[in-house]
This record gives C-alpha cells, structure tokens and sequence, in this order.
C-alpha cells in the first residue's frame, strides 16, 4: 500500500496539483494585501477617510460586518479579473492544434493505380472490381 501512494504521490499531476494549491495560496495573499492595503485605502479616502474593514451594525447582539464582507467582495472581484486577464494571456501564446486532416475523396486502384472515387466499386478505367 505504501508503494502503491508513492506512485501515486509521484505522479505528474499530483505535483502540479500540489504546486498549483501552493502557488494559489501565495497568490491569494498577494491580491488580498492589493485589496486591503492598497485598493480600499483609496477607496476610504475617496469616500471620505471611510475604514470599511471597521463598517458595522448590530442587530440585538449580533453584530454584522458588512464592510469586511464589502471588502472580501471586492478582493474577490480583483482575483476574478486578473485570473481571467491570466488565462487569456496564456491562451492567446498557445499554439493553435492543427487542423484534422479531411478525409479522403480519392482512392488508387490496386491494378492500374489510376486515381478513382473512394465509393467506386469498380474502377472505371481497368474495369477491375474493388474491395
């Protein structure tokens, strides 16, 4: 059984799965520091000096954080975008896969080699019978 998971943990994909949630991860942070020291200073500033990580109201004693939710909505936004702008990015150098071969309208005729139909059935040329 220990064999079988180093197979497993050594296969291709794993690795890039593990790297992908690694990288992610890093990512994720990169774009949440963009947000919350960057992007949303700005934002408070233009609205007047607003924290909206500070934003609150109480309900009984429940008290709901609506600008933290503001300001993971809008970190989520930031992430979408540049992921989008990622993939687009690398679709755009990728080589396009080429193009199928059409299938054939011709066939040689096994006797006289001449070029024929590929549904003939009998070859107009040296009348001989087709398979």
């Amino acid at each position: 059984m220990l064999k079988e998971f180093k197979a497993f943990a050594m296969r291709g994909n794993v690795l890039d799965l593990a790297t992908a949630v690694i990288m992610g991860g890093a990512f994720g942070k990169i774009i949440g520091s963009l947000v919350n020291d960057i992007i949303m200073p700005l934002i408070g500033l233009v609205m007047g000096g607003v924290n909206f990580s500070e934003l609150s109201f109480t309900v009984g004693e429940a008290v709901i954080k609506w600008g933290a939710f503001v300001q993971t909505t809008i970190d989520f936004i930031v992430i979408a975008i540049i992921v989008f702008l990622i993939i687009k990015a690398a679709n755009s150098m990728k080589k396009e896969a080429p193009a199928a071969p059409a299938e054939p309208t011709t066939k040689e005729c096994p006797q006289c080699f001449s070029t024929i139909s590929i549904k003939a059935t009998r070859c107009p040329n040296c009348t001989s019978e087709l398979k």
